[in-house]
């Protein structure tokens, strides 16, 4: 069984949890393409077999999100499962928050959280801040495309929708914007609607699936992929099947290899000459 199980986590669970479930309903190892915190519900792609090898390809991929920040308090981990660090009574209004997100849409610099999975010195974040132990994480580069104030949903809570490339941390959004506004904030709520190719139109709850359906709502590893197709035949299918590489007047880029009528896997063209990158069967 191999291919892609769209999932809608829900607020609670973890991702390991709904990878693990899926892997039990196929018996076929799977893992996640993008963890979702544990209070974040919404898409969570969850690749089934050999589908897992492509999740390189989706690194970069537009993300959306709904998410809700309280201003004036944070916490050590910038969400509300945290503890409280700082509190400022100043709340700003709709119109100071507005006026400061357009600096934050384009190519931008952000600190990851200190309780986030960022490798240091072979440790997890997580696991230093758990322990104590000071430290600090660089900037990265990350990049928004859109950030929009939807509403004031109490006294201090507003929430937002963000559409963003891969990497970009939403609770160090949360803080980066209250300080922008002179204020202190924290995540306390986020739904992921979008991560690529998938949406929350077409994700499935955990508990609707069992072992007698899961495969009814498995998407085709092709499927999800914005790659333009290339048939192999003749000389050419023999020579990839044997990874030897070809010289070719193809475009510079990524295909979808198709080798007998079936999806192969991914082949690359570079420089005139093509080679299969990543095999899925």
């Amino acid at each position: 069984m191999t291919g892609f199980i769209n999932i809608d986590k829900e607020s609670g669970k973890s991702s390991a949890f709904a990878v693990n479930r899926i892997k039990r309903l196929t018996g076929t190892p799977c893992g996640h393409m993008g963890t979702l915190d544990p209070l974040a519900s919404g898409v969570l792609p969850v690749g089934v077999g050999k589908a897992s090898r492509l999740f390189d390809y989706f690194l970069a991929k537009k993300k959306e999100y709904i998410a809700r920040f309280r201003f004036g308090a944070t916490s050590d981990t910038l969400d509300s499962e945290g503890e409280v660090t700082q509190t400022t009574e100043h709340i700003p209004t709709q119109e100071e928050i507005r006026s400061v997100l357009p600096s934050f849409v384009g190519e931008i610099d952000q600190v990851p959280p200190l309780y986030s999975a960022k490798s240091v010195g072979g440790r997890r974040g997580y696991e230093l801040a758990r322990a104590g132990v000071e430290f600090t994480l660089p900037a990265k580069r990350i990049r928004i495309d859109e950030i929009e104030l939807l509403e004031q949903v109490s006294e201090d809570s507003f929430t937002f929708r963000i559409a963003c490339g891969g990497g970009t941390y939403i609770r160090s959004l949360a803080r980066d914007v209250a300080e922008k506004t002179g204020s202190l904030g924290m995540m306390t709520a986020l739904r992921r609607t979008q991560s690529g190719f998938f949406t929350l139109d077409t994700a499935v709850k955990l508990e609707t699936l069992t072992e007698e359906n899961v495969g009814s709502f498995l998407i085709p590893t092709d499927a999800v992929l914005p790659f333009p197709t290339l048939k192999a035949e003749g000389e050419e299918r023999r020579k990839l099947l044997n990874g030897i590489k070809l010289h070719t007047d193809r475009a510079d880029g990524s295909y979808k290899l198709y080798i007998d009528e079936l999806f192969y896997g991914i082949a690359e063209v570079n420089g005139g000459v093509l080679s299969v990158r990543t095999k899925l069967c």
